[in-house]
């Protein structure tokens, strides 16, 4: 009772922003058809929006900070109910391992071009890694690993929250210009969009065999998150004070409910009536949690790495289309 009491306070106005998100979602559907912004980046930019007027009292804090880890948290457990080993080898080990070599390729080079363009060593491995997996949820998963603060995190999630917008419109049209099949559409997107939710809606306009395809790419490539901060506990732990190192720290633990979850649905199976639901759950706890990231984000600190950290993001995401194209010709998708 004393936690609720202590969480309660500041969970509310994460709650408002969300419901504010989600009105505004829907404002856009009756008024153009479909949703250009998703109530997952509107619930970002609202909060910090809501941030920029309001500084939040220590009584708001416990609950706001609870609904940007905790719950988030929770989502990527969820999250693992969406994957199929099944689905996974019917992708084919050439891709497959292919995904796994550009994400690898993606981090290690996003890193470099971060430090080269001045960032701090925190930020630059939540921007590569961001870019690289899966956005949002990647920075907030590996943050904790390598000792990030807050402001760090906020920061590179408000970056990659709207340039992952310019992605969801822009994709379509690439995909056409470059004359992309469906299929290697699906791919490409699946390798690039940041969030599985921007990957449908940057696939839709290109066909069902685009969206499946990058669907279940974006899966995979979700799925390396687990590896990737395992790594990275080991070769960049926090850079503040020391502390011992044990199953929690090299595996949080979302990350092994994640892994178990994603087993269970692969050998036990999940009831097909359960996936909806949970799919639901896991998309309302991400945009609470991204509600309450919004309303941690002071533009003052996002102002003071503008320019560097929306260049590193630019530029690695451009670096991680390059190498999508590239695996898409060796592979041999038609």
């Amino acid at each position: 009772m004393i936690t609720v009491r202590r969480v309660l306070p500041g969970l509310l106005p994460c709650l408002a922003v969300t419901l504010a998100a989600e009105a505004v979602q829907r404002a856009e559907v009756l008024v153009f058809g479909q949703a250009w912004l998703e109530s997952l980046v509107l619930a970002i930019l609202l909060g910090t929006a809501v941030r920029t007027v309001w500084t939040p009292a220590a009584r708001w804090l416990p609950g706001i900070k609870f609904s940007a880890k905790m719950l988030l948290e929770i989502a990527i457990v969820l999250l693992g109910a969406s994957l199929s080993a099944q689905a996974i080898a019917a992708a084919g080990p050439g891709l497959l391992v292919g995904i796994a070599a550009i994400v690898s390729l993606a981090i290690g080079f996003g890193i470099i071009i971060g430090r080269l363009l001045g960032l701090k060593r925190d930020m630059a491995i939540l921007v590569a890694c961001g870019n690289a997996i899966c956005g949002n949820s990647a920075i907030a998963a590996v943050a904790p690993v390598i000792g990030a603060s807050g402001a760090d995190v906020a920061a590179s999630i408000a970056f990659t929250a709207v340039l992952g917008v310019a992605v969801v419109l822009g994709l379509p049209l690439l995909a056409i210009a470059l004359h992309l099949s469906a299929a290697q559409a699906g791919v490409f997107a699946g390798l690039t969009v940041y969030a599985v939710p921007q990957v449908l809606a940057a696939t839709a306009p290109l066909g069902a065999v685009a969206v499946q395809i990058g669907t279940l790419v974006k899966l995979v490539r979700v799925l390396m998150l687990g590896p990737v901060v395992l790594v990275l506990s080991f070769v960049a732990p926090p850079m503040r004070a020391p502390r011992k190192l044990n199953i929690a720290t090299l595996v949080p633990w979302f990350i092994i409910g994640f892994l178990l979850l994603a087993t269970i649905r692969s050998t036990i199976g999940i009831p097909a009536a359960i996936l909806p639901p949970l799919a639901l759950v896991t998309g309302k706890l991400t945009i609470i949690s991204m509600a309450a990231l919004g309303l941690t984000t002071d533009l003052r600190t996002v102002a003071q790495a503008g320019a560097r950290v929306t260049v590193a993001v630019i530029v690695a995401l451009l670096l991680l289309g390059g190498l999508s194209l590239l695996l898409i010709r060796m592979i041999g998708v038609v």
